[in-house]
């Protein structure tokens, strides 16, 4: 048998080198991604997020610097009370939002963690970043609000919730009131746990997120009493107003 001629040999040569190249970065790179996403978090999604991140930002102060609506400020007219003002604005916003807006800020210091939240748990929304249950009501409102996140992907908000400790603060700034929580316990439930958003008597704050760390098994759920409401701009009713929310409890259950 007659040997290939040199030229041609030579260029197969070439060809099977560049795809040996190829396939050996290509394993390189799936192999960087998975280390990272285990001791990190996912690096192509969290690039997806941060990006997503910066426009819910200019979305969020763009809502703020809106103030209230012609509708809202007729309502507002009438209300003294700075309870009730918030409860309005609070209703106001939930129902002229859609899902994946921007609505407010989450702020956990312990963490580090400082996140545009958008209205909405569907899984388009959390590619967003954390974001609201359809089924709970806006800080102000009154009742439970829960608040979803990923752990391990699109920026991973709450990959480090476990971390949080009874008395740890957490801050949801709405374009109507800043509201400050506390840390009181940490659970974990079954997924279809539905009892984490009932009214319990006080107005409460949930993170949750799936548990374990790479499994949707499980929720982890942090459960935060609120303390402290400022309201902001239409939900005044005077300079330097606030109202605190008395008896605190951090026991664990």
């Amino acid at each position: 048998m007659l040997a290939p001629p040199p030229a041609r040999s030579e260029r197969r040569r070439r060809v099977l080198r560049g795809l040996s190249a190829v396939l050996i970065a290509s394993g390189l790179l799936v192999l960087a991604d998975a280390v990272l996403t285990l001791v990190w978090q996912e690096p192509l999604t969290a690039l997806q997020t941060t990006v997503r991140q910066h426009g819910l930002r200019g979305d969020l102060r763009h809502l703020e610097a809106e103030g209230s609506t012609r509708l809202e400020a007729r309502a507002l007219a009438g209300v003294a009370d700075e309870r009730r003002r918030v409860a309005l604005l609070a209703r106001s916003l939930q129902q002229r939002t859609a899902p994946g807006d921007a609505i407010g800020r989450l702020k956990i210091a312990r963490l580090g963690a400082d996140f545009v939240m958008v209205k909405g748990s569907d899984p388009s929304d959390l590619r967003k970043g954390p974001g609201t249950f359809d089924d709970s009501p806006l800080p102000g409102i009154g009742g439970t609000t829960a608040i979803a996140g990923h752990r391990t992907t699109y920026l991973a908000p709450f990959r480090h919730i476990d971390r949080l400790k009874p008395g740890d603060r957490i801050t949801v700034e709405m374009p109507y009131a800043t509201f400050s929580y506390r840390v009181q316990r940490t659970r974990i439930v079954a997924p279809d746990a539905v009892a984490i958003l009932r009214d319990v008597g006080y107005d409460r704050l949930v993170l949750s997120a799936c548990h374990p760390l790479f499994s949707a098994a499980q929720r982890i759920v942090v459960v935060s009493r609120l303390t402290r409401v400022v309201p902001l701009r239409a939900a005044k009713a005077g300079q330097g107003s606030e109202f605190e929310r008395p008896g605190l409890s951090t026991a664990v259950s």
